[in-house]
């Protein structure tokens, strides 16, 4: 395998914004008397669709208002408050990404999130230009878990499949670099323990692990 270019999933796999993404569901949610705990909720909806998990929400506690209507208002708040509370990074995301770019691989970011909720992370962080392309659910009809975010990032770097690798960190997400036929290294984060990774090419423990192993493959 001769890799190219390596493709990074955001939330959970660079940037620890899970309790934020929890944050707001759960002010959005108070008013209607729903209440989840951070763990069980993250342990249910991570990596999973804004929409998806707003329809499941709506099905499961006979909401009023439409899933769209509770989508939208996500994405609003998740929006407003990444331009002035950006989450932290996960454990040497920056050391993996700055040692990717050193090294002259093309990179992508790939994520389920909706431009406005990360560009806001991604250049507050000062990583937004270190992509050779961003990609987000905005971009593609069929968001993660279809493969279609992952082919058109390779498509915009002009990268065959064969040479290029997904670092994801959920079940989604694995889901969606074996449909674009990628190669996917898998890194649970505390929240994702459970998800069933099975379908990635390897399963690691951190970043930093993967750094080491990437060049071994160079």
């Amino acid at each position: 395998m001769s890799i190219e270019a390596v493709l990074f999933d955001m939330d959970g796999t660079l940037v620890d914004s899970e309790s934020v993404h929890y944050n707001c569901w759960s002010q959005l949610l108070a008013p209607f008397g729903v209440c989840y705990k951070e763990d069980d909720f993250c342990r249910r909806f991570s990596g999973r669709p804004t929409i998806d998990t707003a329809k499941e929400i709506k099905q499961a506690h006979n909401l009023s208002v439409n899933s769209r209507y509770l989508a939208d208002e996500k994405y609003r708040l998740f929006s407003e408050y990444v331009k002035t509370n950006l989450p932290p990074l996960m454990p040497y995301a920056e050391n993996v990404l700055l040692a990717v770019k050193e090294q002259g691989l093309k990179m992508a970011l790939v994520t389920g999130s909706a431009r406005h909720e990360a560009e806001p992370i991604l250049k507050g962080l000062g990583f937004y230009n270190l992509f050779d392309t961003v990609v987000t659910k905005d971009d593609v009809i069929n968001p993660k878990p279809a493969g279609d975010p992952y082919l058109l990032a390779l498509k915009n770097m002009q990268v065959a499949a064969q040479n290029a690798i997904a670092v994801e960190d959920t079940f989604t997400g694995v889901t969606a670099a074996n449909n674009a036929a990628l190669a996917v290294i898998a890194i649970a984060n505390k929240h994702t323990q459970e998800h069933d990774l099975s379908k990635a090419t390897q399963q690691m423990q951190s970043l930093e692990e993967f750094w080491h192993w990437l060049q071994s493959q160079l």
